[in-house]
């Protein structure tokens, strides 16, 4: 345990999502130390290197290296990005399996550290990848989640802003269930400012509820099209591992989706999934439900059993 105030994040995998993520927590000062773990230590190496020389840029002093997963042992928040990519005519339940045992031996290697923080999962598929690293931790579900859709979330932010010519941070509107193909936004939990997005819709003849359906669709393919054009998506999910990070240092109560443990909510249960919830310096202190209207439980419930069917064929 720790006998000081020093931030410590360690992060696990320094690809493209690893890096961009270490790059927002140096611009915006957010942690004292930051240790980088990689099954290549040369490359974790370089990384720490590089990162160190724009210490003279930043706004606030920072411990930047390569470590081994004994530095856990005191670390406030471990945020984990390894994982592998799929091989050409590899099933999706393949690459679940081998990333599943990569999980695994990640968390084998943090239990013994004697580690007692927060984990913070960003691998893909990551409701998945955050349900194994719960089933194999030592630690309650409240520290241990993942980023979920607070991306996929501020790109419905974000693309409404443009729509409504308002200013996002007065959108509150969500995207929930599965980071993937079966997500989808709760319209009738939706507001604009104070009052609800559907009756702005109704009420100004620019707009029409056909957008939003469109709107959706471009939330829910954005990665498909990043990809298409640079191979891989890591600005964003960096900028949201960021600002999650924030929220638990700075014990922020803030609401932000994130992949929680669901026990009992419209059928599903024994899962990660995608919904808002409260996070402050303890994790998650609570998970903020919604009244779901007949169509968004059927969604929310499908959604769920996509992502319980794959953790049954893991067999974990």
């Amino acid at each position: 345990m720790k006998i000081d105030d020093t931030r410590k994040v360690v992060i696990i995998g320094t690809g493209f999502v690893g890096m961009s993520y270490a790059y927002a927590l140096l611009n915006q000062g957010i942690c004292d130390e930051l240790a980088l773990i990689d099954i290549d230590k040369f490359k974790a190496e370089g990384e720490a290197m590089d990162l160190s020389h724009g210490l003279a840029f930043a706004p606030r002093d920072m411990k930047i290296y390569a470590a081994d997963y004994d530095t856990c042992h005191d670390a406030d928040i471990i945020v984990i990005t390894a994982g592998v990519a799929q091989k050409e005519g590899e099933s999706r339940l393949d690459l679940l399996k081998r990333n599943a045992k990569i999980m695994k031996s990640i968390m084998d290697n943090i239990n013994k550290s004697g580690f007692t923080g927060i984990i913070l999962v960003a691998t893909n598929p990551v409701d998945i990848m955050t349900y194994i690293a719960y089933r194999y931790s030592n630690l309650p579900k409240q520290k241990v989640f993942g980023s979920g859709t607070s991306l996929d979330t501020a790109r419905l932010r974000y693309l409404l802003s443009a729509y409504l010519n308002i200013d996002s941070k007065n959108i509150h509107a969500y995207i929930v269930g599965e980071h993937g193909d079966s997500e989808f936004p709760v319209w009738s939990n939706a507001y604009v400012g104070v009052k609800p997005l559907l009756d702005v819709i109704s009420e100004h003849s620019e707009y029409n509820f056909a957008d939003l359906e469109n709107i959706y669709v471009d939330v829910r393919d954005a990665a498909y099209k990043i990809i298409d054009r640079k191979k891989s998506t890591y600005y964003g999910i960096g900028m949201a591992l960021a600002y999650i990070t924030k929220a638990i240092f700075n014990d922020a109560n803030s609401i932000i989706p994130v992949s929680v443990y669901i026990d009992d909510y419209y059928g599903v249960k024994d899962i990660y999934i995608g919904m808002p919830a409260v996070i402050n310096r303890k994790g998650i202190r609570e998970i903020l439900k919604f009244n779901m209207d007949k169509t968004d439980q059927e969604r929310f419930y499908k959604s769920g059993m996509i992502l319980k069917n794959l953790i049954n064929e893991l067999e974990l």
